[in-house]
């Protein structure tokens, strides 16, 4: 079963769905830019930060005259505008029109073009040279592992995985459900699916039996990947015995669960009749190759939480999500190929799909994949070791974690043991940043704080 977009639009009593066009709404993100690469925040920042912060790009949006001739660009003439910065974007084929709007819910952006999300993050930067630059950085406090993954390895380990898809029917347009931890191998499946043209749908960990099961009777996985277990402090999470509930709930069954088992840990049993071996399979899997999609090709379905009733299926599709992510590395977040970048969130949530996966990769990026928690792992200055020890240029993180750090450390002492000599600039987003957590983060990692929000 192909999945195409007009699957999820149809009607469902059990889950209602929405589509985001990536593009239109990135209007949102650039008219807050002046808020957030303008100036450093605080008027107290220091000329050598102010001029550190500048933002270092070909379009420099850095000034006030700069940002309102982008913003007016953008608003009176988006075509014009977002057909200059998809130049920044490898294609197979190139698009005919910028912009079609038949239908202003719908525009479609790119129209004609064709491209792979998988090639834009991982093999390109493998043949322009940076294969031997590292592409994630992974740290796990909760295991005690550290792993440095380049860009070639990752492209080794994507291009298998992705032929261990083909090698079970998964093809362009079928949908996989990704029900992992924060391990690197979730990015692999992540961008193996985008290399076969497979949408995916990552279900964050800590939803339970029941509203996964929802999420695979409406999405109709053709294949699910998941893992042993996830690591909390102080215990673990058996995935498996919460798959194999939610298969035995929902009505519709994946015709394989490919199974991650954890090193260092008991190896868990295949699901009857269903289960494949994660290590066994790629063993003697074959590469694959890329797969050209059309622009507005579907990417990933991510599903909201279902706080506000029942879950909705936000479709995103290629192009336009390439474009705006790689133009925010260098224009929100003044970030150069290279940089290393922590988002501190989860790949479950859009944050951790745009700017744990996504974007640093497109853009050249180290990305932190961090297992961890702000406090407790093993103490509140895990942030400004992670930050210190791989040498990070940004962190992106959410108010609520800066509080957990504050009330513990109060006066960052064991903070202060990390020299934080690389680090330009920190963003929070998701709530309200109140006065006194932003200064009290300004003063403890000595970087402007930029709040800064977007559409969820």
């Amino acid at each position: 079963m192909h999945f195409q977009i007009k699957h999820l639009v149809r009607l469902n009593p059990c889950v209602s769905v929405q589509r985001k066009r990536t593009l239109w709404k990135t209007l949102w993100a650039v008219s807050a830019a002046k808020q957030r690469g303008v100036r450093p925040a605080g008027s107290h920042a220091s000329a050598d930060i102010q001029k550190h912060f500048s933002l270092q790009c070909s379009r420099n949006y850095a000034s006030d005259t700069a940002y309102n001739r982008a913003f007016a660009s953008a608003r009176d003439n988006p075509e014009a505008f977002w057909g200059e910065v998809g130049r920044d974007i490898n294609w197979f084929e190139p698009w005919s029109k910028t912009l079609h709007v038949e239908d202003p819910v719908f525009p479609n952006w790119f129209v004609g073009g064709k491209l792979n999300m998988c090639y834009n993050a991982v093999d390109r930067h493998v043949e322009s040279g940076r294969g031997e630059q590292p592409a994630i950085i992974y740290d796990s406090p909760v295991t005690g592992t550290k792993q440095i993954i380049t860009f070639r390895e990752l492209q080794d380990q994507v291009s298998r995985l992705a032929g261990v898809f083909a090698k079970y029917g998964v093809q362009k347009g079928d949908l996989v459900v990704i029900y992992m931890p924060m391990v690197p191998q979730a990015m692999f499946t992540m961008l193996a699916c985008a290399r076969i043209g497979a949408p995916h749908s990552l279900i964050f960990g800590g939803f339970a039996s029941k509203e996964l099961s929802v999420r695979i009777d409406h999405a109709k996985p053709k294949l699910m990947v998941t893992a042993s277990f996830g690591i909390e402090p102080g215990r673990r999470v058996e995935y498996i015995p919460l798959v194999k509930k939610a298969l035995e709930l929902s009505t519709y069954r994946p015709c394989k669960v490919l199974i991650y088992n954890r090193p260092n840990m008991e190896k868990v049993q295949m699901i009857p009749e269903l289960g494949l071996d994660w290590e066994e399979e790629m063993a003697t899997a074959r590469p694959h190759d890329c797969v050209s999609v059309p622009s507005n090709h579907p990417l990933y379905v991510l599903y909201t939480s279902g706080t506000t009733g029942t879950p909705k299926g936000v479709v995103r599709d290629t192009a336009g999500y390439a474009v705006m992510l790689k133009w925010t590395m260098s224009n929100i977040y003044g970030l150069s190929p290279g940089d290393v970048w922590w988002a501190a969130s989860d790949l479950g949530w859009v944050v951790g799909h745009s700017y744990i996966c996504y974007g640093p990769l497109l853009h050249g990026n180290s990305t932190v994949l961090y297992e961890g928690k702000p406090v407790g792992t093993p103490d509140p200055g895990a942030f400004f070791r992670v930050l210190s020890e791989h040498g990070a240029t940004s962190l992106f993180t959410a108010p609520t974690a800066i509080r957990a750090i504050r009330q513990q450390d109060h006066h960052a002492a064991i903070g202060k043991k990390y020299p934080l000599t690389r680090l330009r600039s920190l963003f929070v987003a998701g709530e309200r940043c109140d006065v006194e957590t932003l200064e009290w983060a300004k003063r403890s990692f000595g970087v402007p704080v930029l709040d800064h929000w977007w559409q969820t």
